[in-house]
């Protein structure tokens, strides 16, 4: 595609109820790059679906983001996804897909926006690019799409349209829409696939029901320590343990809603808070230290890679860890099915607070992520109506098949409303694992610009015990999370600038206290160093960028 500097946004109708005061420049610099088209000119009447072919004319689109190693397994580049050969059948436009090596796509990604040349289109996690979209836009990097959503995105519009929430954690502060995302508005159900893992055999043999309390928590970790659940005649058992690699016991916050907090800012009501200063997450710091110290935590959790966790697992020593339904679940018990027929694994309910509620980690109510493509300033103006149609095709009922559960009859069959993938994908004649083989077809096992649909999930919750995981997650309160509020530039370099000095401490104490190198009585100076390192001023912002997303 040629390129030219710029950006010509077409003029249109603003999306209804979406955003009213946010034409012209914002405060933060949306809409500087915004040029109206012809004033003389007729307006085009705004697409009510994507027209097949989207153009006869030839068009290819430069196409950058990070690779995912579940692909890498079977080919190069997404260019060889079934469901994008296809879409490229069904549009009539090609696309170029560039790579940076896996593990480096933010320093590729920073190196590539510093060029005065960009791709047409960047898919990157946006939380991660220094100060924000709206640094982004402001500098002429990527543009605002409200008009081109509004008049060339029927099925996009039609989601924002009609979900509040969609709305809300879509748009920048001032409404402006700057990507396609990744979706998923079935949020509870496909949020809900990671969470606490446990042994449900040893659980069986010692006459134990899976924990609900942070107190019954430590009468099955003291079993698992002293009553010998893998039958093998040695206390060798790893009551709790973690694949994290070289660091501290920062994940051990898992643990930490049971005590009312969690270990960063959190919402108490309306109020923002930040939760290691809360009384609670002494209490919390007070129980690791002495699970810690009972050898109920592995010693070596903060050192385990990837294959000493898998040795753990695999050879009967871990009783419970954090995972997903995924890699934590189906893979264990697909390793073990030959190996050990009694192995089972049951997800855990997140521990019940003081006040009776079970709180999650992470906010289960995200319906739109941080991940998403947008379109740059190098993107040809006379072919914007064209990219955005190509975009939007991926969330029409058609694109949202293709992307999620891949080729009809070759992938996946329906049955009913239900998907049920095939052996092509289940037992994959090449030997890919089902999530490589489903990477070659659609984006519903990675990330990508879609509505993940739910049923994908359920197609590949082979075990009971997986299903009931999700489930059981499920059940879990967002409550004490923050809703996916936004920082102006000004307050995330102020919050950043505080909060890299406040979490290597914090990080550091937390670690010393659980792991007995310093005492408990180290908790309350580490809260007069926190507030003294300004944790007020960054409470502050959040607090107002609170209140922003409220008035969306």
């Amino acid at each position: 595609m040629k390129r030219k500097i710029g950006v010509m946004m077409l003029s249109s109708m603003m999306l209804a109820g979406l955003l009213s005061g946010c034409s012209g420049n914002s405060e933060n610099g949306a809409g500087k790059n915004t040029a109206s088209s012809d004033p003389e000119s007729t307006p085009e009447a705004a697409l009510t679906e994507i027209p097949l072919p989207i153009t006869t004319e030839p068009l290819t689109i430069e196409y950058w983001r990070a690779n995912d190693a579940k692909l890498t397994a079977s080919m190069e580049t997404f260019a060889g996804m079934a469901s994008y050969k296809k879409k490229e059948e069904l549009t009539g436009i090609k696309v170029n897909f560039t790579h940076p090596p896996l593990g480096q796509q933010k320093d590729q990604f920073n190196l590539l926006v510093a060029t005065k040349e960009l791709p047409d289109v960047i898919y990157y996690n946006w939380a991660d690019a220094v100060g924000g979209p709206e640094k982004m836009i402001e500098d002429g990097r990527i543009i605002r799409l409200n008009e081109l959503v509004d008049q060339y995105a029927p099925n996009l519009k039609k989601i924002i349209e009609s979900d509040p929430e969609v709305r809300k954690q879509i748009t920048l502060d001032d409404g402006t829409i700057y990507m396609f995302p990744l979706m998923k508005l079935d949020a509870l159900k496909l949020n809900a696939t990671s969470g606490l893992i446990m042994r449900q055999d040893w659980l069986d043999k010692l006459a134990l029901k899976a924990p609900t309390t942070i107190d019954e928590w430590y009468t099955v970790l003291k079993a698992f320590k002293e009553k010998d659940p893998n039958g093998n005649g040695k206390a060798d058992e790893l009551p709790f343990t973690g694949n994290w690699g070289p660091g501290d016991l920062t994940k051990l916050n898992d643990f930490a809603p049971a005590f009312g907090v969690i270990g960063g800012f959190q919402m108490n009501g309306d109020k923002v808070e930040f939760g290691p200063l809360q009384p609670g997450y002494r209490s919390y710091l007070e129980t690791m230290s002495k699970w810690y110290a009972e050898g109920l935590i592995d010693p070596e959790i903060m050192t385990n890679d990837g294959k000493a966790f898998d040795y753990k697992v695999t050879n009967n020593l871990a009783g419970a860890y954090q995972g997903g339904v995924f890699s934590g679940m189906g893979k264990y018990l697909n390793l073990m099915k030959d190996e050990d027929p009694n192995f089972n694994l049951t997800g855990v309910p997140w521990a019940v607070s003081p006040n009776g509620t079970a709180y999650a980690t992470f906010n289960m109510n995200a319906k739109v992520l941080t991940y998403g493509e947008a379109i740059t300033a190098s993107a040809d103006k006379d072919q914007l109506k064209y990219i955005v149609q190509w975009m939007d095709f991926n969330y029409s009922p058609q694109g949202s098949d293709l992307f999620n559960f891949g080729i009809e009859g070759e992938s996946y069959v329906k049955e009913g409303e239900a998907i049920k993938f095939t052996d092509t994908i289940i037992n994959n004649p090449q030997g890919l694992t089902y999530d490589q083989a489903l990477a070659s077809y659609a984006l519903s096992i990675m990330d990508g610009p879609i509505n993940q649909d739910s049923r994908y999930l359920d197609a590949l919750l082979f075990n009971e015990g997986q299903k009931q995981a999700n489930t059981v997650w499920m059940k879990a309160s967002s409550d004490l999370t923050l809703p996916p509020i936004r920082l102006t530039m000004d307050e995330a370099s102020k919050s950043t600038s505080i909060m890299s000095q406040v979490n290597t401490y914090l990080n550091e104490t937390m670690t010393a206290i659980i792991s007995g190198q310093k005492p408990l009585t180290e908790y309350d100076k580490m809260v007069t160093t926190i507030q003294g390192m300004g944790i007020d001023e960054v409470i502050k912002v959040h607090q107002a960028a609170y209140v922003r997303y409220l008035a969306k």
